[in-house]
């Protein structure tokens, strides 16, 4: 069975992504647009999603109730000039969850 994968974040982060032929989705001019699409992506039931991390902290309420399943995978990925960090803490998570051992060290 084949999994949909779906890739949300600002123009340029999405564009190189659409090229591969995943379902993209630019972030939204106002934060209504940007949820909008985040539940966009929950309800056609995607496998992957990856989040650019600017965006992560705009939908955390959408995937915030599917950080502990194991579909939809979401997986955030920095995308700034300077991190925030909330790539890594997510990534962590995500690899404890998989492997029960706190893999990467965000002390």
């Amino acid at each position: 069975m084949e999994r949909k994968v779906a890739v949300l974040g600002d123009a340029d982060f999405v564009m190189p992504f659409s090229t591969l032929g995943v379902d993209t989705y630019p972030a939204g001019q106002s934060a209504e647009q940007t949820l909008a699409s985040a539940n966009k992506i929950i309800s056609d039931k995607y496998a992957l999603v990856v989040v650019a991390e600017n965006i992560a902290p705009k939908v955390e309420e959408v995937f915030s109730a599917y950080q502990d399943t194991p579909m939809p995978c979401i997986v955030v990925v920095p995308f700034t000039t300077e991190p925030s960090g909330v790539a890594t803490r997510k990534l962590g998570k995500v690899l404890k969850m998989a492997t029960g051992v706190n893999i990467v060290r965000n002390d």
